[in-house]
Order: structure tokens, then sequence, then C-alpha cells
């Protein structure tokens, strides 16, 4: 049995009419009748009872109808599956996230593929640093990821989504508590919190702020990730610089104010550059509009 036959057989059912049924089938009648024929001796049973004015299905065609239906619809429901996979409109896909960059970005990135391409989910990886998203691009284990430029290694291709200004956080009894806005020579005596990683874009941004000021950082303390970071400032242990998006962890205790003259670092989205997976391109091309038209929030001037 071919789906062919299932087809010219539920056209039949449908129509109770060989004429009608061939007309929707676009053959000829005599053609739809031998299909039919051959479909009844395959089974050993009529499936219709044929008269000179009426055909009507059999028990065992009615069967079969339910039977037919369920295979189309079946068969027609995976078919569009595989056209929405081919046109990048259904899977998984996997974006790491280095340090509060979840925080600034996750939100904005889902509700655009929920908007645009409702059929794809989103595998999160969180507080990957930028040295091992762009091993996992280059692996395989990460379609896209939102890192901190540069880029390591070569075959990494970035679009810049964000510029964040780099602000203050302090203890809330801390003397830099009460002013609207600090300037980075402010910290010239204080003891510095900063990230572990040797590869941390923020640190190496906070260095050059301090030394643009006149003076080396004192660090004091290291911490694993921002919340571990922030519990630091809070017990009194020291000054942080970092990210704006750090705001989106508010933690009691810790104060935030601006800097006049500390700079910025970027966010960037990534991807490999050799990457021809439609679905990767989908979700990339959404999320590139939504970048081009929704406002960036920590946007300065470079």
């Amino acid at each position: 049995m071919e789906l062919r036959h299932l087809r010219y057989f539920a056209a039949v059912a449908d129509t109770c009419h060989f004429g009608k049924a061939a007309e929707r089938l676009h053959m000829a009648q005599p053609a739809l009748s031998h299909a039919i024929r051959q479909l009844e001796a395959e089974l050993g049973a009529p499936l219709f009872t044929r008269t000179t004015r009426q055909v009507r299905l059999t028990p065992a065609g009615e069967y079969l109808l339910a039977e037919a239906t369920r295979v189309l619809d079946s068969v027609e429901q995976s078919m569009q599956g595989v056209r929405r996979i081919a046109d990048g409109r259904l899977g998984i896909v996997r974006v790491g996230f280095t340090g509060t960059s979840a925080f600034s970005q996750l939100p904005r990135i889902a509700r655009a593929v929920k908007r645009d391409v409702p059929e794809v989910a989103l595998e999160v990886h969180a507080d990957l640093l930028t040295p091992d998203q762009c091993d996992g691009l280059r692996t395989g284990s990460l379609d896209l990821g939102v890192l901190r430029p540069p880029a390591s290694g070569e075959g990494i291709e970035l679009r810049t989504i964000e510029v964040e200004p780099l602000i203050l956080a302090v203890p809330a009894d801390h003397r830099l508590a009460v002013e609207p806005e600090v300037s980075m020579s402010d910290l010239r005596t204080e003891g510095f919190i900063v990230y572990a990683s040797k590869d941390s874009v923020v640190n190496d941004a906070v260095q050059r702020s301090c030394q643009a000021a006149g003076f080396t950082p004192q660090r004091e303390h290291e911490a694993a990730g921002t919340a571990v970071l922030l519990a630091l400032v809070a017990g009194g242990l020291g000054v942080a610089v970092l990210p704006a998006s750090a705001r989106s962890l508010p933690l009691a205790g810790v104060v935030f104010r601006d800097l006049a003259d500390a700079g910025s670092v970027e966010l960037a989205l990534a991807w490999r550059a050799d990457n021809d997976s439609p679905l990767v391109r989908s979700v990339l091309d959404v999320l590139e509009t939504a970048i081009a038209t929704e406002p960036h929030p920590f946007e300065v001037s470079r």
C-alpha cells in the first residue's frame, strides 16, 4: 500500500463520487477506479458499495477512513515540520552568556525569538567567559554567544549589541555612597574587588581606567562571578568597578554610583563564521533586527 492509494481512497470517501474525487485529484476517473480496485484487492475487502446512483463506505471502508485520516494528518505534520526546520523556524538554539549579560540581554533576546520564531527554543548557558564561548562556538556545543570582545581565536563573527558604561559598587556605609557621581581618581586609595579570571575583559577595562586616572588599582579580593563580587562589596571588603548591567542584581548593603570617567565595555553577539545552519541564520536575522530597532539602555559615546 502506498500513500497515494490512501489519498485516492480518502478523496473518494470524502466526496462519495468517483468523478468528483478524480477531478479533485487531477486524474482520470478510470485510473482512480483502477487504483481503488487495486487497493481493495490488496486488502482483501471491499471498501465501497457502488450502485449507479451512489457510492457508500462499507464497514471496512469506514475503519480504513479513520486510519487513513490519522496517517495522512501525521504525514502532513511531518512534512510541515521538515519545512520549518529547513526554513530555520523550528529547533533548539544554544546560547552562551557572559557575566551580567544574561540580565541585560536574555530578556530581549527571548522576547524577540518568541515573537518572530515561536517554535524555536533557547537553551541558555550562563556565566561563560569569552574564551569558553569561542571554544564552544568552534566545537559546536554553542550556536550563538553573547560575549565581551575581543573574540579569542579565529573563525568567529561579531556584531556589537551593547556598549555598557562602567559603574561603581560600594558598601552602603562607604564615604562615596552619598555622592551622585564619582571620578576614578576618587578611588585611588580604595581596595578593589575584581573578577578572578585572568581573561576578564572587565578587569582589563578597569585597569586601563585606573591607569588613565594616574594610579594602579589595589586588588584586595577576587570573585568568580558578579553575585559573589557584590556580596564581598556588601561585606565591606572593598569596592568594585563593573558593567552597568550589574544594577540588575540589587543586593542589600550595596550602592551603585555612576563613574564620570571610567570608560565602557562592549557586548557582542557571536557565531561561527562558517555556520550555515538555517536555524542559526534565522535566529540571527531576528536578533539583528531587534538590535537595530530596540533601544540600548546602556549605550554611551565611544
